[in-house]
């Protein structure tokens, strides 16, 4: 049944009567395959990275330097875009949000599609996480991406994707398939998604999701969140002002409600809400919630204004608490949509550095360790293998528990971060203690079943310029364990684009805004 939901949608943006008519055909029998034997009436296109001497070759994709730009396609209408898959090989951290996809319709000077590529596919923060919901879908551990909003256009659609870092992406292999129609109907909307954020919230004001002028329909909201301190985010509530009313007609009763949770959040995904990113309640946490507006859209006539709080709650260092107080997190977000006529200009997107809410600096790389790295009475060495850091990192290979690795390295300034390890798991890897300096800081199992590195969080820590030492201290292995073996990649510092002061709280903020 939800399935056919997609269907009706793009039936309802082309305005084909006849394929509305087979799509409410197969609700009422129950079959969502329905109407499928029906003889369609455009010429399937695809837009693609395919080799171009596809008869001898295999070269599938396409590299884009730093700072260069890539046509995906320059298609001439009428016709609808119904499918987008991209797959990305990219040696910057948090690339998906370094790389900005624009879409621009009929020849338009400014792109009705100007997103972070992981922000548009549902992840925000630059994080590769695998969901499922109606329109968008996210596999491969996050690295394949699949979009099937209907996008239509009447005269030509430009497809560009843009490498704001400063690291070369290898390749960017995508599928555009699209329909060619004789013509479309004269209320066809064209698609729109608008990324914004604030680093941190205003205080004094809610934070923006969209400012619309025109008619149309609003059909979803992609909201990312950074804590910049412990506590939930999300009591914030949503309003929507519709063709310039100064009192909401649509008003929420929190963040979580209005992403269709309850109760906070936890990591979810479905047809049209889910938090396919949640990461808990503490500093430097980030988080990524999504409601679809597909089987209940907003319609306006000549505005919308969708606003939604920034307020939670807050435990203050003198013990008090506040449960409903304006937070200073970092935000961002996504407006979807499809109006008739061209969009106002929106605000210029922020360079590509500028949309990370940190900084990552790495402390210590594993295999150039290797020399300078105390250790128990096992062998160290340097390992090929894929996926770490110049695909290479330090391997221990120690036969029992009584086992350490010690891993130092210096700080050249005071510093202030949340800290991170990346240690490869695979099926005969063992339980390891993490100390930093002494200071007990977590324990790992490192069994998976396939050879993998995984990244994890270490909390938040101050290091004084100078020497540390980062040990690992092996204290057994799972029962499903065939050895106790060790690998480390990398430490690296998460430094936040913005940190209150320490003289500073929240009630400190709301007293100046008032």
């Amino acid at each position: 049944m939800k399935i056919r939901i997609a269907s009706l949608l793009a039936a309802l943006t082309v305005g084909a009567t006849s394929l509305l008519a087979q799509e409410f055909s197969a609700i009422s029998s129950g079959n969502p395959l329905d109407g499928l034997e029906r003889l369609k009436n455009f010429e399937s296109r695809r837009a693609s990275s395919s080799d171009p001497d596809w008869k001898n070759g295999n070269n599938d994709s396409r590299p884009i330097p730093p700072g260069g730009t890539l046509t995906l396609a320059e298609l001439e209408g009428p016709g609808v875009i119904t499918h987008f898959w991209c797959t990305i090989a990219h040696d910057a951290p948090f690339y998906s949000r370094l790389m900005t996809l624009r879409i621009y319709w009929d020849g338009e000077e400014h792109p009705s599609v100007e997103c972070p590529i992981g922000d548009f596919f549902g992840i925000g923060n630059g994080v590769d996480q695998s969901f499922t919901s109606l329109p968008l879908r996210v596999t491969s551990n996050g690295r394949a991406r699949n979009c099937y909003w209907p996008m239509p256009f009447r005269k030509s659609a430009r497809i560009t994707v843009s490498n704001d870092s400063d690291q070369r992406c290898h390749a960017f292999y995508y599928y555009l398939d699209w329909q060619k129609h004789e013509s479309l109907p004269g209320d066809t909307a064209y698609f729109h998604a608008m990324y914004r954020q604030e680093y941190p919230c205003v205080m004094g004001r809610n934070y923006l999701l969209a400012d619309i002028v025109g008619r149309g329909h609003y059909v979803g909201t992609i909201q990312s969140v950074y804590l910049v301190s412990p506590g939930w985010y999300g009591e914030g509530d949503d309003f929507s002002f519709i063709d310039g009313a100064t009192e909401p007609q649509l008003r929420g009763t929190g963040t979580e409600d209005y992403f269709c949770n309850g109760w906070g959040f936890e990591q979810q995904s479905g047809p049209f809400y889910g938090t396919p990113l949640w990461e808990g309640y503490d500093t430097g946490d980030r988080g990524t919630a999504y409601r679809f507006h597909i089987p209940d859209p907003v319609t306006f006539t000549k505005s919308l204004r969708v606003e939604i709080e920034h307020k939670g709650s807050q435990t203050f260092p003198d013990g008090t608490f506040d449960g409903f107080i304006e937070r200073d997190d970092l935000m961002s977000s996504v407006a979807l949509w499809y109006q008739t006529e061209p969009h106002k200009p929106w605000p210029p997107l922020p360079p590509g550095p500028e949309r990370l809410p940190f900084h990552e600096r790495t402390l210590a790389v594993g295999w150039k360790a290797v020399p300078d790295a105390k250790h128990s009475a096992a062998p160290l060495e340097v390992q090929p293998v894929g996926g770490v850091t110049d695909n290479k990192q330090l391997w221990f290979r120690p036969t029992d528990a009584n086992a350490w690795v010690e891993v130092p390295f210096t700080v050249d300034t005071n510093l202030t971060a949340q800290l991170w390890v990346k240690l490869l798991h695979s099926w005969d890897y063992g339980i390891y203690r993490v100390k930093l300096d002494g200071r007990e800081l977590a324990t790992l199992d490192l069994l998976n079943a396939d050879a993998a590195p995984q990244t994890h969080k270490l909390g938040f820590h101050t290091l004084a310029a100078g020497p540390h030492t980062l040990r690992f201290e092996c204290v057994g292995k799972n029962d499903k364990s065939k050895g106790y073996y060790f690998g480390f990649d990398a430490l690296t510092a998460r430094i936040p684009v913005y940190s209150r002061p320490a003289s500073k709280d929240l009630r400190d903020l709301q007293v100046k805004t008032k």
